[in-house]
């Protein structure tokens, strides 16, 4: 069966706009010690194949390299957190929060736990991983 869902979403200001078709994969929360000085708790992304992706407005993304393999993209104007693209990976990962509602999206697992913030607890019963979980592409810290 194919899921040929559309999802739009945006930045805060706008500037930025995108469209992804089909599906996509579950919500992981990322408690790792980038995600957390970006956003200022962790993030919670999902992902999309590249050519499943379009995005408008893309003169107003600023790339930050964040590690060897991985950059994170936001928008130049308002400064929402957008992307993170691992170079090994054909899927961008975006920022669930972007999305415009109903998202029809949940968060399954939280990764970098042993990196969380020391002033909250994850009380909602998902899996926790110390570091990354079994293929899930990410940037060591």
């Amino acid at each position: 069966m194919s899921d040929t869902h559309t999802r739009t979403g945006h930045c805060n200001c706008g500037a930025v706009r995108f469209r992804t078709r089909g599906p996509l994969r579950e919500v992981v929360a990322c408690h790792c010690s980038q995600c957390r000085r970006q956003s200022g708790l962790y993030f919670a992304a999902t992902n999309v194949a590249d050519d499943m992706i379009e995005i408008e407005g893309e003169a107003n993304i600023t790339w930050y390299q964040g590690s060897d393999v991985a950059r994170r993209g936001f928008c130049a104007i308002c400064g929402s957190a957008l992307f993170w693209k691992h170079q090994a990976d054909q899927h961008i990962s975006v920022l669930a929060g972007s999305f415009d509602q109903p998202t029809g999206l949940a968060i399954t697992k939280h990764i970098f736990c042993a990196d969380k913030g020391d002033f909250y607890e994850i009380t909602d019963g998902l899996p926790q991983y110390e570091k990354g979980s079994a293929g899930l592409l990410v940037a060591e810290d």
